[in-house]
């Protein structure tokens, strides 16, 4: 009897591990990711739509647009992020026209801006964010999240890095200083530019599948 009530709990134990597994699957299968191709190597990012779906359609709009491909790592901050997605590769880099800004949604989504998370760069005003975009190479939680010492919008994070952090690392690591650009604006002398172009070769985007 002792043996037969054993392998019962045992074999619910595996019925419920099952459904648990089974479960996990089908909540990941379809998450949208997007891999940059870059010249150091790949990045993963898996977009989290449900928590920011304003911010990832816009991402991926641009994706689908190739927006971003032949673009550059244009600010490169060590401790800091790395961020990319509004100049051209070029010599010198162009600032390319974008799509209109989306509204912010660094409050709503509860995301944070962590080590390997993705957001989006923007200006002063909360809701101005475009094309351009940015890697947490460090926590920054403390300073650009909703209610951080950049104020009570933050910086909306939509995504994080799942595979290539060590790409990533490698970026941020690169040497940088003052550089011309093209901007929208005029030509200007900017700071924290690569001394080498860390240029997108690509991005595309893909959708786990379940097994």
């Amino acid at each position: 009897m002792v043996f037969y009530k054993s392998f019962n709990n045992n074999m619910n134990l595996k019925i419920i591990t099952l459904i648990s597994s089974l479960f996990c699957i089908t909540s990941l299968a379809g998450a949208p990711s997007v891999i940059l191709e870059t010249n150091h190597g790949s990045i993963t990012i898996e977009l989290n739509e449900k928590k920011a779906p304003l911010t990832v359609k816009n991402f991926i709009g641009y994706v689908e647009k190739k927006f971003y491909d032949n673009t550059i790592f244009h600010r490169i901050i060590d401790g800091f992020m790395i961020q990319g997605g509004g100049f051209s590769n070029e010599d010198p880099p162009a600032q390319k026209k974008p799509e209109k800004p989306i509204k912010n949604e660094g409050k709503s989504s509860g995301l944070s801006n962590v080590r390997g998370s993705i957001a989006m760069a923007r200006t002063s005003d909360p809701n101005s964010a475009t094309s351009q975009f940015f890697i947490n190479v460090g926590d920054n939680s403390a300073s650009l999240d909703a209610g951080g010492a950049n104020g009570p919008d933050g910086y909306a994070v939509f995504g994080k890095v799942t595979k290539g952090m060590n790409v990533v690392d490698k970026i941020k690591s690169v040497k940088t200083g003052s550089k011309p650009m093209k901007a929208l604006g005029g030509n200007a002398l900017m700071r924290d530019v690569p001394d080498e172009n860390v240029i997108i070769k690509s991005a595309k985007i893909f959708k786990e599948k379940t097994k």
